[in-house]
């Protein structure tokens, strides 16, 4: 695996100076700042979205408009009803995925969710948020007597279940886009040794290939399924309340 950059990763030691060296609390930068670098994106996205939606004729503003009544309509289909908060949610979930996943296109960029920790986040935030809201449609007492059905010696199982949650949706999302970064590391860095590899990887269309189904298409579905596992999750909630 000599070679290979993506094995070979720089952190950032904020706890070094106070003797804490467990690799635990590193903070890949690679990670923080592409993070920081998608969250800009869509910072420009929403400015433009926000002058040009209004114009007649506008292409960039049908996009929008059609993206997100596509978003809608899945909340509805979902919850039975429109919940702008459920929305507001759910829509900016799917876009920051889809933007880290996609962002590996540009050159020298590298998907923050290829990184466990970024998936993970995103997965006790998407967490946090049901069980917020479960508790706030039936009540504390109401919530934490979901833990004792059908039966009450079920508990244990019932709280595993739900903590498995986060590590699911964590690790699907994880698992699909590193594997993708390492396959795709791989076969790049095997035909680098050979012109005559190169070549033959252009013309067969291999490496066009390998682009479009890891990085556009996988992270298309990978953004896709975390968001409607989420939504999936939070209408569980809300059939329970009912």
């Amino acid at each position: 695996m000599q070679g290979l950059d993506i094995f070979q990763k720089e952190f950032w030691k904020p706890l070094e100076e106070f003797g804490i060296t467990n690799p635990i609390w590193y903070i890949n930068r690679s990670t923080i700042i592409h993070t920081w670098i998608i969250l800009g994106i869509i910072l420009l996205i929403i400015v433009a979205a926000r002058l040009t939606i209004k114009k007649e004729k506008n292409v960039f503003g049908f996009l929008v408009i059609s993206f997100v009544k596509s978003f809608k309509g899945l909340i509805i289909q979902s919850l039975g009803y429109f919940d702008f908060k459920h929305f507001a949610f759910i829509i900016s979930l799917f876009t920051f995925i889809l933007l880290c996943n996609l962002l590996s296109l540009v050159p020298w960029f590298e998907e923050p969710t290829s990184d466990l920790s970024t998936t993970l986040a995103l997965g006790i935030s998407s967490f946090t948020y049901v069980q917020a809201y479960s508790i706030k449609v039936n009540g504390f007492l109401g919530y934490l007597k979901g833990f004792f059905e059908p039966f009450f010696f079920l508990l244990p199982l019932n709280v595993i279940g739900l903590f498995a949650t986060i590590v699911s949706i964590s690790f699907r999302l994880f698992g699909n886009i590193f594997g993708g970064v390492v396959i795709s590391k791989l076969y790049l860095h095997a035909i680098s040794s050979s012109w005559l590899g190169e070549i033959l990887g252009i013309i067969t269309g291999v490496n066009i290939l390998l682009i479009l189904f890891f990085t556009l298409f996988a992270g298309c579905i990978q953004a896709f399924v975390f968001s409607m596992l989420s939504l999936t999750y939070l209408s569980l909630a809300i059939q329970k309340e009912e």
